[in-house]
Parts: C-alpha cells; structure tokens; sequence
C-alpha cells in the first residue's frame, strides 16, 4: 500500500513553500557542487528533486517519532546503527550533546533533529511488505514550516530504507570536520519497483560463520535488498541442527562448522531488524548426499547415494521433520525445495528401486515428479508456499502445485514461460546474475532486465522479482563480501529503481559515478567491496588509484 497521495502531495507543497521562503544562509564549508552531477544515491530513488544549498548535521541530531510505529524497537535501533555510520568520525558522539550546550552560542547546525513518521504498528514482514517513504530535508529556521529532516512511511521498513537513503545524503567534510547534506533541499518519493530483491549464499560448499553471515545481510540493507535466500545444505555438508533428526548434522565438514537452532534463529532476528527476510532451501532429491552421512538409509545404496531414496517414506519422513523444526525458525511464507540437476541413472541401477518403478509403472522421470510434489505437499501442510528451480517446471509444470514460485537460472526465457501458464517466478538467469561466474562484468549485470519479452501487464506481475545467486564453490569467508559487491548492487539498482531510470541514457555517466561512489560507501562501512572496473571480479586493484575512480 503506498503511502496516502493527498498527504504526500501536501507535503510537497509545504516543502516547496519552504523552499521559496527559506533565507539562504552562508554555507558552513567552501564546497564546489555541480549542478549536473548525479545524486550519489543507490539504488536512484523513484521520484526526486534537490536544489543548491550545503546543509550542516548536528553530531547530537536527535530522534522524533510520530505514528503508530514510530516508538518502534525496530525504527529506534536502526537510528542508532545509522547515527554510527554517519558520524563514525564523533568518536565520542555521546558526549557531544554536553559539547553542544557549551558552545551553542558558537554554533549552529541546519539539520537538529530527524523525525520519523510511521503509520502503521503491524511489524510483520512478509513478501510485499510496503517499503514505500517520502523523505524531506530542508534548512530549519525561523521561517520553515517542514521539519529540518523527516521521514514518512506507512510501515516500519518503508522507514528503514528512507534512513538508508538519508545516511547516503550525508558526507563528512574533512576541512571543517562535520558532517554535511550537499544539494539539499531535497524532496524524495521512493517505492521498490520489485517486491522480492534477493541474494543467495551458499553455506554447504564453505561454511560462514554466522557473524560473516551476518555482515552480509548488513551489507545487503545498504542497497535495499530485502531476501536472503539462505541454501543452507548440499551433498557436500550438512551442517545445520535438526532437532527431530540430531544425526543429520554429523554430515557437517567437522563439528566446528554447524548451526545451532539459536543460530539460525539469531540470523532471521537480525535480518528483520534490517528489513530482510531469510528464506531457507533444503534441495530434494539431489544435492543431497550429505544426509546419508548421518543416516545412511536416506541413501538407495553405498554406491548410490544421490538422489534421495524415493521408495522409502522414512525418505518423506525426514524431509517432513526437517521442516517442522525449520519451521519454528523461518516465520517468511516461503521455503525452496530446490529440485535441480537431479540425475536419475542411479535409481535405475539400483535393485529395489528399478522394482519400485516397475510396480508403479514408473519411469525414473515419473519418480523425479514423485518425489518433487510429495515434498511440495509437506512444505504446504506446513504453511509454506513451495519455491522449486526451473527444471521441475520445465519437466512437469502442468502438475506442480498452482502456488508454485519457479526460480530461473538456466534457460533464459523460463520466466517468459512460467508466468504464461499463471506462475510467480523469480529472475536469476546464471549468465548475468549468478555471482560465481567471475568474468561477467558490472554493466552486464546492471542492464539485464528481468521483465525482457515479457509484454502482458498481468504477466509482468507475476515476475515477483529477482536474486543473485553467491554460490560457494570458490568462496569462502575470505573472498565472499568482495564477491559479491559490488556487482549484487547492479543488480539491486535493477530491482529497486524505476525502469524507465534504469534503462536510458549512457550508464556510464548515469550509473557508473554512482556504483564507485556506492563501492567506496560500502568500504568505508566495513564491506571489503572489490573494485568496480575489475575485468576479473573480486580481484584487488591494478594498480594505484582512488577508490572512486576504480
């Protein structure tokens, strides 16, 4: 729901009237803007304007609230974290408040106060939650009729992403050593063009520890994602505790690299605070070869240990086990059954499965669907919407589940396809988007559009929106983050941003200035983002240089 129109437009107006009556006074720093510069904002907001003046911060900016969420935990943690980046040069910001009351006759500041607007007191997050805000930044004085700051949103996350924008209008000024708001005023409409924004981390091929884990989701609130799709295990390790199951996680690379239930719970606790939703996938029937280590009749026989035995209910029952401990973890509506590169010449040379297929007249592709629904229908009971990779709809589609969300990687056009026959799909086409593939520049990432062929109007909806997929295969803690940025937030630009803004002009003076500034944005908040210009992702520089000019 976006936020009332006749409110938003008559606060434009009082802004505007701001604006003409305000006196423009001497701006605290001698700093040159120029006019056709772009905003240094990512992702661009949907609507802007912004003006001429430089604006200066209060080190001891306070917080208002106001609405039925303002007092939220949520809004006034998120100020806290904000308020440390954007003065993380206050070394000792708490007593700048005592500093302030000395020498106030000294000093004054332009902006004093952020007010935060929030209408509704429902905390939920859930897909399409409404992350829509107007933010309003004008110079107090006796004249203003607009509050120095504001942020207006109808839910608590709309307020989370008008914070990430407004720590991005502030810049510290190493001259006179205060924090500064270049082209203000500034007049700021912006709703997600895409209500699902994901990324993917893969934790069986390496395993994260959960503060890398959780330095990632941080990262990902920077650039207004908002899923983490979390592919906790593989055939190569299982390391995640099931409580129904305790021997699963004996298929963990060693008894130092697992998660706990507290683990994962604390993972999905500090994603909500940042507005992210944590969306696990348990890849059923292959890909999982790691579950025979703790309970090897999961396995059809010693030299067949994947897919998954899909004669057996035990098979079923532990998949239904798995997800009811999972469920009490994971509150977001969806969960991924996976279903891809699932090769089935083992079952056929497997005795009690090749006599399984016969009985049922079966071929190894009939099981393959077998398998695949049973699991969706386990995921249901449970309250879920089952999400599956495309080849379960490339090779079944008429009989999965209607509530099916189809995930692409593989095939280009598979969205094209599964929103024709009336399914949600998720755009994650490996060629571009698939943050593994080391060689596939930013540009590439940032112009490919995940509505492309796709002309019906009731069809584009069904694209729920997109992920980046960081697969794990050659990552690990040490070369994830740097991975993964910048080149996630070309794609996050795409999900978020209008597409009109997006698709014209030259990206290299409408996007790129921004994604350097972005990169280095990310580095001076602790994110070891690579160089924008790498031919080769996530190596260091060439060379010697500036970070916003690599």
């Amino acid at each position: 729901m976006a936020l009332n129109l006749p409110l938003r437009h008559t606060l434009l107006i009082l802004f505007s009237l701001s604006i003409t009556i305000t006196t423009s006074l001497p701006s605290p720093s001698p700093v040159t803007i120029h006019q056709d510069s772009p905003p240094y904002l990512w992702p661009l907001p949907a609507e802007f304007t912004s003006g001429e003046e430089t604006l200066s911060m209060d080190p001891s900016l306070s917080l208002t609230v106001a609405g039925n969420g303002g007092g939220s935990p949520i809004v006034r943690a998120a100020f806290d974290r904000y308020m440390g980046m954007i003065f993380k040069h206050a070394y000792n910001r708490a007593s700048s408040l005592l500093t302030r009351i000395r020498f106030l006759s000294m000093v004054e500041y332009d902006i004093t106060s952020l007010k935060i607007i929030v209408h509704s007191d429902s905390e939920e997050l859930q897909l399409g939650v409404d992350e829509s805000y107007t933010l309003m930044v004008s110079k107090k004085n006796e004249l203003s009729i607009v509050a120095a700051a504001t942020i207006e949103a109808n839910t608590v996350y709309g307020a989370l992403r008008g914070l990430e924008t407004f720590s991005q209008l502030c810049a510290f000024d190493y001259s006179t050593k205060s924090v500064q708001i270049y082209k203000a005023p500034w007049f700021i409409q912006d709703t997600p063009r895409f209500q699902y924004r994901g990324l993917l981390i893969d934790t069986s091929r390496h395993f994260l520890p959960v503060d890398v884990i959780k330095q990632i989701i941080e990262s990902m609130s920077f650039a207004k994602l908002n899923v983490l799709h979390w592919h906790i295990v593989d055939e190569q390790s299982f390391p995640f505790e099931t409580p129904t199951y305790p021997n699963l996680w004996k298929g963990a690379y060693s008894r130092w690299e697992r998660y706990t239930v507290e683990d994962a719970s604390e993972i999905v606790r500090f994603a909500k605070m940042r507005g992210i939703n944590v969306m696990a996938e348990l890849d059923v029937p292959g890909h999982a070869e790691s579950w025979g280590t703790g309970y090897p009749d999961l396995w059809p026989s010693p030299s067949c240990r994947e897919p998954l035995d899909v004669t057996k209910n035990f098979t079923f029952d532990v998949i239904s086990g798995i997800l009811a401990d999972m469920r009490k973890i994971f509150p977001f509506e969806f969960f991924h059954l996976g279903g891809d590169e699932v090769n089935t010449d083992c079952w056929k040379n497997t005795t009690h499965v090749k006599e399984w297929l016969h009985g049922r007249n079966f071929t190894s592709k009939d099981a393959y669907k077998y398998f695949v629904l049973r699991a969706q229908q386990i995921a249901i009971s449970k309250n879920w919407t089952p999400v599956n990779w495309e080849e379960t709809f490339s090779s079944f589609g008429k009989d999965l589940d209607p509530r099916t969300v189809v995930q692409n990687w593989l095939v280009s056009d598979i969205c094209q396809k599964a929103v024709a026959k009336g399914f949600r799909c998720i755009f994650s086409n490996q060629g571009y988007w698939y943050l593994d593939h080391l060689d596939v520049p930013w540009d590439e990432v940032y112009n490919t559009e995940p509505l492309n062929g796709i002309h019906d109007p009731s069809q584009q909806k069904l694209v729920i929106g997109g992920e980046v997929c960081m697969w794990g295969e050659t990552a690990d803690t040490s070369v994830v983050l740097q991975t993964i940025w910048p080149r996630a937030a070309a794609a996050s630009e795409r999900m978020w941003s209008t597409r009109e803004a997006v698709s014209k002009g030259n990206i290299t003076l409408t996007a790129l200035p921004r994604l350097h500034y972005f990169r280095c944005l990310l580095n001076n908040r602790g994110v070891p983002a690579a160089p924008v210009d790498n031919w080769y992702a996530r190596r260091p520089p060439s060379g010697p240089g500036s970070c916003y000019a690599q």
